[in-house]
């Protein structure tokens, strides 16, 4: 009696939907990873935003200078106010070089409007969004961060006048 051997082995149909299903799968995990990449460079702009105003901060105490910070639509920069023009000017040092916002980020100021002016501020000076004041204050304020069409909800930097805070998804007590 002879048997038969029964030859196994995958169709062409199989093999055609296990590549279908790597596929899709490897598509979804690409657009995961790019949205998530996304989420951790803004994480990391409004963390090195966040620092340079605590840098700036303290700096205006440890010169018994007022500094400032201008926000634009495409990105932010750093004023001083120079005592001898009683102006506002370029912030000199290259750590608060101006920055720039990639597209995607979409940044929502809310601004203390009726604060005190210097008394040496005219109406033809620059007049920065956020001052950081040589007494250790600071103009209260709070800006939110995301990412353009996104649900997520935003992360914040925001200020009581005293002390510069960091708020987002996860942070307890609302600091880093």
């Amino acid at each position: 009696m002879k048997h038969r051997q029964q030859l196994t082995g995958f169709t062409l149909i199989e093999i055609l939907v296990v590549l279908v299903l790597a596929g899709l799968l490897a598509a979804l995990t690409m657009a995961n990873l790019a949205g998530g990449s996304q989420q951790r460079e803004l994480r990391e702009r409004v963390r090195e935003l966040y620092l340079l105003m605590q840098t700036a901060s303290e700096q205006a105490v440890l010169n018994n200078r007022e500094y400032g910070l201008v926000l634009g639509e495409n990105g932010y920069r750093f004023v001083a106010f120079e005592n001898e023009t009683r102006d506002w000017a370029a912030y000199s040092e290259r750590l608060f070089r101006p920055r720039s916002f990639p597209d995607w980020l979409v940044l929502t100021a809310y601004l203390e409007n009726d604060l005190p002016r210097l008394a040496m501020d005219n109406d033809k000076t620059l007049r920065p969004d956020i001052v950081f004041y040589s007494s250790g204050e600071t103009t209260p304020f709070e800006l939110e961060f995301t990412l353009a069409d996104s649900s997520e909800p935003p992360l914040v930097v925001a200020a009581d006048g005293i002390s510069i805070q960091w708020r987002g998804p996860g942070t307890e007590d609302n600091a880093w």
